[in-house]
């Protein structure tokens, strides 16, 4: 079995399809998906999909690029919104300086506000980091000081340095189709080093579809070309791979495990 650990659900790109979705899912041997929120105000409509599918979880959270058009989300907020069984995490949330969707100042309020619900949950913060590199260690330095908090950077796409200052603060690190695109070599170094108890695999769907399909709308299903991508570069059995990344979802995502009954087979 694999997890999808990042997908949309709800957007646009599957109204209408999702029970074809699911089913192409299960076909491909995605057991289960987790749906990320990127917007509060749209919070409901990501949990409705989550409580409709018994495989499926969600987030709650405010993605940077709406951080200035949603309203102000507070620790409090979010933690209240995660009581709800099926939500198993905060985010995304993060920096994106290569579209300054929203001011860097309100993108880094918002990611301190989640990385405080993770805190004092224990539930993992989502993180979305785009050419943010070096104010992305220094607000995960400057937070992780406060108190340990658990997490991940979703769709990796970031430099070797910073792998190495998540892996020290206990994160775990994601790989969408990304990893298998021609010109991705230093993702593929990354992906080929990190512990193995790291790694989680995702599509981050309906975008970045993986080669052999690269170009088409991602979906869940395609989580099975980037395991296949990451388990060869590592080495690994198929069998394996998937196993131990579906452990890693469950153990960070330590509330799904208990709403799904999951028991790590490695």
């Amino acid at each position: 079995m694999l997890i999808d650990s990042h997908c949309h659900l709800d957007f646009p790109d599957f109204e209408g399809e999702l029970d074809t979705i699911i089913a192409n899912a299960e076909v491909a041997g995605i057991g289960h998906m987790l749906t990320i929120c990127t917007h509060v105000s749209k919070f409901e409509q990501v949990l409705a999909i989550a409580e409709k599918y018994d495989n499926i979880f969600c987030t709650v959270g405010v993605h940077p690029h709406n951080a200035d058009t949603e309203p102000e989300i507070t620790t409090e907020q979010l933690i209240d919104l995660a009581r709800h069984p099926k939500v198993v995490g905060f985010g995304e949330t993060g920096l994106d300086f290569f579209y300054d969707h929203s001011p860097r100042d309100t993108q880094e309020r918002f990611f301190r506000a989640h990385i405080t619900a993770a805190r004092e949950t224990g539930l993992p913060v989502i993180v979305h980091t785009r050419d943010a590199d070096d104010d992305m260690s220094r607000i995960l330095r400057d937070e992780y000081k406060k108190g340990a908090f658990p997490g991940l950077i979703h769709c990796f796409s970031s430099s070797s340095e910073l792998a190495e200052i998540v892996l020290e603060i206990g994160f775990f690190i994601s790989f969408s189709g990304i990893v298998t695109f021609k010109k991705a070599d230093g993702i593929r170094a990354v992906a080929e080093t990190i512990p193995e108890d790291r790694i989680l695999v995702e599509t981050d769907s309906p975008y970045l579809a993986p080669v052999p399909k690269r170009g088409k709308r991602n979906e869940p299903a395609y989580t099975a070309y980037t395991a296949a991508c990451v388990a060869e570069l590592r080495g690994m059995d198929q069998g394996a791979f998937d196993t131990i990344t579906t452990d890693n979802f469950f153990r960070l995502f330590a509330k799904a495990a208990t709403v799904n009954g999951h028991r790590e087979t490695t």
